[in-house]
């Protein structure tokens, strides 16, 4: 599994529009701090500046510029994490006002995938999806990769040193594609086999850090043949990235498969959406599939929506998702025991069995 190297001093920077509810843009400022520290950063403070809209060849403007870069002098940070994705010009111009390693959302989320990628199709998705966000922007971060040359926001490719050449680039992303395209039809044979075999699918899907890989493993401790956990779940942000699949007994006689599959988030890159969406539309193509939401989250049902609305973009079925509200054994109220059984908690178990009985229910009544 990926080991972590020593922490990297971080600054988050993050413009607030008038648009943005204050909840919203408090709620996305943890997340990026979430995301800053599943990459490998440490937090050491935060910029934050309210405008109509990110300035366009510098995403803040020029006074909050002047106090960041006073701020990178005093705290000699090893990265600058910027809220939203940079345009090609906003990297170059930030990076030669403040000469730090600039790391965006975007490349932050692509780092993580870098990082957390093991079979060899998340590999090339990753790889692909870094590739086709670095081409525009050469000419920027070209300069700082060769300075820096390491640490976060240099490994969605592989970790490797990139070539920073165009018709190579273009060239790998070619190659990535053909590579890809007999992946693809390798899953389709897999996935006509599993339907010959007769056994039903079900998808886990959900927010990143819902608990879908502990939800996953507590299935499996109850009615896998092994009883045991199948997948390593901890609360870093994306800890899933490559889907795992496991036959269950729902009882005696009817096995199913069950898949953990990658979360969701918001504004998720598109070019990690492209180059998933292969992956995510096969979760989707599922005969049921979990919708796990974590209960205890002060903004679950923001990340409901965002979930619904990747789903119903990816054409999956409302009358195949099921709601699965996990965590509840961190609320004060909710007894799994005495409540339906899609409330559950993952952790302790509580609510298992139930949960797997409305899973046979559902199954049936949609036969």
């Amino acid at each position: 599994m990926y080991k972590k190297t020593a922490w990297e001093k971080a600054i988050l920077v993050a413009v607030k529009t008038e648009a943005t509810r204050d909840s919203d843009f408090n709620s996305s400022m943890q997340e990026l701090a979430g995301l800053s520290e599943a990459a490998g950063a440490k937090v050491v403070t935060t910029l934050t500046q309210a405008r109509d809209k990110p300035h366009a060849s510098t995403y803040i403007g020029k006074g909050k510029l002047q106090e960041l870069e006073h701020l990178v002098s005093e705290v000699e940070p090893d990265l600058l994490v910027f809220g939203s994705e940079l345009s090609p010009t906003q990297l170059r111009n930030l990076e030669e006002k403040l000469q730090s390693k600039i790391v965006d959302r975007t490349l932050l989320i692509l780092d993580i995938f870098g990082q957390r990628a093991r079979s060899r199709e998340g590999l090339l998705q990753v790889e692909l999806a870094t590739l086709e966000y670095r081409l525009p922007r050469l000419t920027g971060i070209g300069k700082e990769m060769s300075r820096l040359g390491a640490g976060i926001g240099t490994r969605g490719a592989g970790e490797q040193k990139l070539e920073l050449d165009r018709r190579h680039i273009r060239g790998r992303i070619r190659e990535i594609k053909r590579q890809m395209e007999k992946l693809e039809k390798t899953r389709e044979l897999h996935k006509k086999k599993r339907r010959r075999a007769g056994y039903p699918v079900i998808s886990l899907v959900g927010y990143t850090n819902a608990g879908k890989s502990s939800l996953f493993n507590a299935l499996c401790r109850v009615a896998h043949s092994s009883g045991q956990s199948q997948v390593e779940a901890d609360s870093r942000l994306f800890q899933t990235l490559d889907t795992t699949t496991r036959k269950i007994n729902l009882d005696s006689h009817y096995e199913v498969l069950i898949t953990d599959t990658v979360g969701f988030i918001q504004n998720l890159p598109h070019h990690l959406v492209a180059a998933f969406r292969s992956t995510l539309e096969e979760a989707v193509e599922a005969d049921l599939l979990l919708h796990v939401i974590d209960l205890a989250d002060p903004s679950y049902l923001d990340k409901i929506k965002v979930v619904e609305g990747v789903l119903e973009e990816l054409g999956a079925e409302k009358e195949r998702i099921m709601p699965v509200f996990n965590k509840v054994d961190l609320l004060e109220g909710i007894n799994p025991k005495q409540a339906t059984p899609n409330y559950v908690s993952a952790r302790t178990g509580q609510g298992i069995e139930d949960l797997l009985g409305q899973i046979r229910a559902q199954l049936e009544a949609m036969r």
